[in-house]
Formats: structure tokens, C-alpha cells, sequence
């Protein structure tokens, strides 16, 4: 997306806020419609979540933030907005009526989504002045963290808009799943349902608390799903012989008496008080805020995790942090790097361990060798340089959540050499954190024995080096 884009949210709810958030922190300009009066109260807080979590899922630093504003009205809202998401209550008739103030307004190749996790597109579409602009875009909480997009259309969509849609998710980080045909509730929630169904009986049965069942969950098959699904599990259980095993082995269980999806327990108020005091008992020393942060940590570890991998949803973050890579400038010093300090780096004193400098310095290298040439395909090719001395100070705590920049300069750079001096820098208030003094020498990787390196990267370091003689930080 070249030219500045505006998206608007009409309803500023816990799913509104988040994809307001979503939009905002990759540049979007920002329009809120939500008669609520504590509406931008409420949105700020879940922005302040955001802010702090979404960056660090990145090892480059996220666009500007775009222009956010509030309207009175959903027309103001909507005039001219490439992108609405619609957020309100889950009522057919007030969609219907948001729908013609939308579209009274918008322009008509506008993408017009529902954030519904039960409507099926056709229901959005009815009486509409134009149904092929509505489509089902249902996120998942916390929209600025978790990717899944079912994007559900009918025919009677406009494919131009449902792939114009797709391209725009995409671009902002997230994964548009093309749901092949409409049906109550798409595809993951009436998952979501039979868990749910399933653990209301383990509770009422008395077999199991709320508790239980959540560490069920986490401690056992909620990874796996979480980094390969459930079909791709479940071929791994077969071993060697695979999916067909599996199916021969386990599938008979299909007509034991396992579970009760079939028959839903009444949620009486003796029910529901049951399963609201156990959650108190299990969670609420924690205030809604805390819980928030607790989960997006949780996410960021895990996302982070996939991502070294190339798995799953960290293959998606691997894919948009490359969207993300600023073109290196090469003053003097050169900002080698911005980022935001993830909450994995962290170590029991609460701020950053000493080998995330080492990694935050190696990466600002790479991003030098990458300008002067020594880029990756230049190592494909067999050369590289090798880091063979180090020296860093470190002058000041750096915590999770801060955005950092790294300044370096190039102080040798002949022949075999090259030595980079680092500062770490907070962004906020320019503070150094930490210096690194980082030696190199080329190298060639079929003999792992030093070599000249080729001639344009030569010239390219040897003036990189001319250029910050003498400079300061």
C-alpha cells in the first residue's frame, strides 16, 4: 500500500478497539463510530495493549501509526474509507440499519466487513443497496495480535472487493481464510461451540473445575493445535504409517459414548454461578487489564517461538517483518536498526539478558553487511564475514516493551577487516544503553578460512569506513 489508507470501525468494542488497533500501528489512518461515552476510554486502553505487544512480535520497527479520530457520526466515519469494519452487537436488524447509513456514504468499491461470528453472509446482504460489498470478516481476540481472518463471501459478493480484501489483510499482518461456503457460525467457532458444550458437562458432572479444564487445554493439546492444527496432529500420531493408521486405530472411538455434544446441559443460574465462581477462584486476584497483558506475553513467547521456527503462524510474521525492512541509509553513524525489545528477551531482573545484546548487535552487523553487499546472496555465493572479537558495555537496563535503534559506525575497513561500533540507543529519550565494539574478517564458507572479500563489497566497506571517520555518535 503506496498512498495513505483509512480505515473505519464502526462499533469500538473489545473486537472494534482491536482491529483499530491492528490498522493503526501498520499506518492505517483510524475513524471510530461508537456511541458509547466511555468509548475512547475504552479504546485508548486496549490501544496502550497493543502498542506494547504487537511491535515486539517484529524484529524491525512497525510503520508510523496513522491519524487516529472519533466521530459523532457513522457517515463522517465512512466518507472516503478504504476498509469498514463493522463491530456492533450481534442483532440482524441493527447490522441491516449500519449497513444503510454505510453505504449511503461510502464509496462503492469500499470493503465493507463483519466482524459476526454467527451471521452468514447472505443474512448481512439482505435489502442491502449494494450486498456484493458486504462480506464476513470474522477476527479472533486480540485482533492486533492473532492473525485468522475468516473471510466468508456469497455469490453474490464482488470478487474484485473479496480479493481486494484478502491483499489488505494480508498487508496489514494477518491471514485471510477463504471460507469455501457460508454456514452458521463459519469455521473455528463451531469448533470453539463443541469445546465449550463439552467442558459446560465436565463442570455440571462435577468431574472436572474450570481450572482443570483450562490446564487440560494449555498444558497438553492447545500447543499442539496451536503450531499444527488439528488434521496435521493427528497424522503425526499415526507414526510412520500416518493418517490412514490413525483413522484405522482411533476412529472406531467415534461411536463410543465419549462426549455429549449432543445433548447441552440447561445453563441454569446454579450452573452459571458455578462456573462464574470457579473462574473467580481462578483468576480474579487479576483485573481484566492484567489478564490481557498475561495473555499477549503468553502469544508473543509462543508467536516468536514459531516464527525462529518458519511454522505455522510465525511463517506469516516471517513474511510481513519482510514488508518491514527500511532501506539503510548510510550516514554517519547509520541507524543500523529499530526495533521494540520483546518480552522474551527478558531474564529474572526484568530487563534484557546479556545475550540479546549480542544478538540485537549481530543483527545491526547484518543489516551493515547487507548495505555494503555482503547480503544473502552474497553468503549463498560462499562468503560472508565472521564476528571474531567483541566487546560490550552495558550502561543501562533495557526493559521489554522499549523501542530501541542501533547507531554504528564503521571505524576499519580494509582488506579482510571490518569493525562496526555499536550504541544501543533508547528511542524515546536517545539514552545509550549498551556500546559494542564488534570485530570482523571475511571469510570464505567452503574453507571457513579468511579471505579477500570481492571487490565491490571491498570498495563499498572501504568507503563506508572513509565516511564515518572521525564521526561521533
Amino acid at each position: 500500500m503506496t498512498k495513505q489508507m483509512t480505515a473505519a470501525i464502526i462499533g469500538g468494542g473489545v473486537i472494534g478497539g482491536g482491529w483499530a488497533a491492528r490498522f493503526l500501528l501498520n499506518g492505517w489512518d483510524v475513524r471510530i463510530f461508537d456511541p458509547d461515552p466511555e468509548a475512547k476510554r475504552k479504546i485508548g486502553e486496549v490501544l496502550d495493549n497493543a502498542r506494547h505487544a504487537l511491535p515486539m512480535l517484529y524484529d524491525y520497527a512497525m510503520p508510523a501509526e496513522g491519524a487516529l479520530s472519533f466521530h459523532d457520526t457513522v457517515t463522517e466515519a465512512v466518507k472516503g474509507a478504504h476498509w469498514i469494519q463493522e463491530s456492533v452487537p450481534e442483532r440482524l436488524e441493527m447490522k441491516h440499519k449500519v449497513y444503510a447509513e454505510i453505504q449511503s456514504a461510502c464509496a462503492e468499491d469500499a470493503v465493507i466487513g463483519s466482524s459476526t461470528s454467527g451471521y452468514k453472509p447472505t443474512e448481512l446482504q439482505e435489502g442491502a443497496a449494494r450486498p456484493g460489498q458486504i462480506m464476513v470478516c470474522h477476527p479472533f481476540n486480540p485482533v492486533y495480535l492473532l492473525p485468522l481472518i475468516e473471510v466468508v463471501a456469497t455469490p453474490a459478493s464482488d470478487p474484485a472487493i473479496v480479493d481486494r480484501a484478502a491483499e489488505i489483510l494480508t498487508s496489514v499482518g494477518l491471514y485471510p481464510l477463504r471460507v469455501r461456503k457460508e454456514i452458521d457460525a463459519h469455521i473455528a467457532d463451531r469448533f470453539l461451540e463443541a469445546v465449550w458444550r463439552e467442558a459446560l458437562w465436565l463442570v455440571k458432572d462435577g468431574i472436572a473445575t474450570t481450572e482443570e479444564i483450562d490446564n487440560a487445554i494449555r498444558y497438553g493439546f492447545g500447543i499442539r493445535w496451536a503450531q499444527m492444527g488439528l488434521f496435521e496432529t493427528y497424522r503425526v500420531a499415526g507414526g510412520e504409517a500416518g493418517m490412514k493408521h490413525f483413522i484405522d486405530q482411533f476412529g472406531p472411538c467415534l461411536k463410543w459414548p465419549w462426549t455429549k455434544l449432543m445433548d447441552v446441559p440447561e445453563l441454569t443460574d446454579e450452573l452459571a454461578q458455578m462456573i462464574a465462581d470457579q473462574s473467580d477462584d481462578q483468576s480474579g486476584h487479576l483485573t481484566i487489564r492484567q489478564l490481557e497483558r498475561k495473555r499477549d506475553g503468553n502469544l508473543i513467547a509462543m508467536m516468536r517461538a514459531l516464527k525462529q521456527q518458519g511454522n505455522a503462524s510465525g511463517r506469516l510474521l516471517n513474511s510481513h517483518e519482510k514488508t518491514l525492512r527500511p532501506v539503510l541509509q548510510g550516514g554517519s553513524p547509520m541507524v543500523s536498526l529499530r526495533r521494540t525489545i520483546p518480552v522474551d528477551w527478558t531474564d529474572v531482573n526484568g530487563h534484557m539478558n546479556e545475550g540479546r545484546y549480542g544478538q540485537v548487535f549481530s543483527d545491526a552487523a547484518e543489516e551493515v553487511m547487507a548495505y555494503v553487499g555482503a547480503d544473502d546472496a552474497y553468503i549463498a555465493n560462499g562468503l560472508s564475514y565472521f564476528t571474531v572479537e567483541t566487546t560490550t558495555k552495558y550502561l543501562a537496563e533495557t526493559r521489554a516493551g522499549e523501542a530501541v535503534e542501533v547507531h554504528t559506525r564503521v571505524t576499519e575497513g580494509q582488506g579482510k577487516k571490518l569493525r562496526c561500533v555499536h550504541e544501543l540507543k533508547r528511542a524515546s529519550d536517545a539514552e545509550v544503553l549498551a556500546t559494542c565494539d564488534q570485530f570482523m574478517l571475511h571469510v570464505s564458507l567452503e574453507t571457513r578460512r579468511t579471505c579477500d572479500p570481492s571487490p565491490d563489497v571491498a570498495e563499498r566497506v572501504a568507503a563506508l569506513a572513509a565516511a564515518h571517520e572521525g564521526a561521533k555518535s
